[in-house]
């Protein structure tokens, strides 16, 4: 609980705290005053005053932040002073100001990225396990075996990215080419052809649906049982079996299933031995089991192996590669945002804080490669969620400024301004309590 909060409260912190630097740095440079930078909203906790007259403040409410510029020169200003405000900046430095937060969300998303292809990671291969038969993959062709190594062309290295160029694919539905490599080496290219599907969170895995999955993991042997029958047909630990009986192939479960069935009788097996493959007989020994069964032990300890690829890119690859996927990923957003205004994706997939707070602890537990990962997903959906056209957010006053482009430079007048900031808050709001709502639902449910 503690770690889901510190993660949590981290996130929110580091990210918010971009996006407003973003607003600061862009108005420092056009020379708009600052009156105040504040991380969270409500009371001041601390606070500190620089010599530009800027007040940097933490406040109590960590679920957001803002900078409060200069708007209006106050009673008796100077004429620097005046021509200085925020409002009487030319309109396309006003518009560089509020693009520049969400803007700086994506460039950290694009830099997180970036790092992570730098640095490098253990991802699983993209071996996949044989389709349920009439499922589109099984219908398209894809085999046991086979290596997924490109995705409609776009070459993957792991079934991480794998999964990312599927994902539109699946939700959209339409004929996906498949470049495969069987477990003989042999490429090929095969066409998935898939129907649209509707993303809900609480709904099956569109990946499963399609028939694609990961190859069970291989058993490989651990721990062996000094006289035990394992040892004394002459397993060895790091043997990965291949086959057991007439299973080629088995998964953990399988084998242990094969070995618990043979009590008493011989089972033929075959290992993977230092890259030499090796046949064995071994004869599990009976011994009394759950409900007063007999079942065969053959006294070794049982390690699940997942093939896995490093995935590391140069300095210019894994800057290319950041920005893409940050673009990617912003489109995509944009394009499920689309699809909930028409009904064609569920508005559960709408979240806040309480399921952001449960993925960063989840992340956070897993290792520093997926908090990352998730800093970046959040990241994108701040900046993307800001550049929406609704009063009260970014995209809302980027209108207000296209408006008044083309309105050749009259702005608006106040009481339009006024009436679509309480639009733009009854959205706002409206969405809060459906996030919230979702939230609890998921928590409860």
């Amino acid at each position: 609980m503690l770690l889901t909060l510190f993660a949590f409260i981290l996130a929110l912190g580091l990210l918010v705290t971009f996006h407003e630097l973003g607003h600061y740095w862009v108005a420092r440079r056009a020379g708009v005053p600052i009156v105040r930078f504040s991380v969270g909203f409500g009371p001041v906790l601390l606070r500190r005053r620089d010599r530009h007259g800027t007040e940097w403040a933490l406040s109590a409410i960590p679920l957001g932040g803002y900078v409060k510029m200069l708007d209006e020169a106050p009673p008796g200003a100077d004429e620097a002073t005046r021509r200085a405000v925020f409002n009487a900046q030319p309109l396309i430095r006003r518009v560089a100001v509020v693009a520049a937060g969400p803007a700086a969300n994506l460039v950290l998303a694009a830099l997180i990225y970036a790092f992570l292809g730098l640095w490098g990671a253990q991802e699983p291969a993209a071996v996949l396990a044989a389709p349920p038969a009439g499922t589109p993959a099984a219908l398209s062709g894809v085999r046991d075996g086979d290596t997924l190594t490109a995705v409609a062309g776009e070459p993957v290295a792991s079934w991480t990215q794998a999964r990312w160029r599927l994902a539109e694919p699946l939700s959209l539905g339409g004929a996906v080419p498949l470049t495969l490599r069987s477990a003989g080496g042999v490429v090929r290219t095969e066409t998935l052809r898939l129907a649209p599907q509707p993303v809900t969170p609480d709904g099956p895995d569109p990946l499963l649906a399609a028939g694609l999955a990961l190859r069970a993991p291989v058993p490989v042997a651990g721990e062996l049982v000094p006289g035990g029958a394992a040892e004394q047909a002459g397993l060895r630990p790091g043997d990965r079996i291949l086959a057991a009986g007439d299973l080629e192939h088995p998964s953990v479960e399988a084998f242990v299933q094969a070995v618990q069935a043979h009590a008493g009788r011989p089972l033929s097996l075959v290992v993977l031995r230092q890259g030499a493959r090796v046949s064995l007989s071994v004869t599990p020994r009976p011994e009394a089991g759950e409900g007063g069964r007999t079942v065969g032990r053959i006294g070794v300890l049982i390690q699940a192996e997942l093939p896995q690829v490093l995935v590391r890119l140069g300095p210019l690859d894994s800057l290319w590669q950041g920005a893409r996927r940050t673009a990617d990923m912003s489109l995509f957003s944009l394009r499920m945002m689309g699809r909930m205004v028409v009904g064609d994706v569920s508005w559960k997939n709408v979240t806040g804080p309480v399921t952001i707070a449960e993925y960063a602890g989840r992340t956070a537990r897993i290792g520093l490669e997926s908090y990352l990962g998730f800093l970046a997903l959040i990241s994108i959906s701040i900046g993307v969620l800001n550049l929406l056209p609704i009063p009260m957010l970014d995209g809302g006053h980027l209108l207000f400024y296209l408006i008044e482009a083309l309105r050749g430079g009259r702005p608006l007048s106040e009481r339009a301004r006024d009436l679509g900031q309480r639009l733009g808050l009854g959205v706002v709001l409206g969405l809060m309590v459906l996030a919230l709502f979702n939230d609890f639902s998921r928590l409860f449910s």
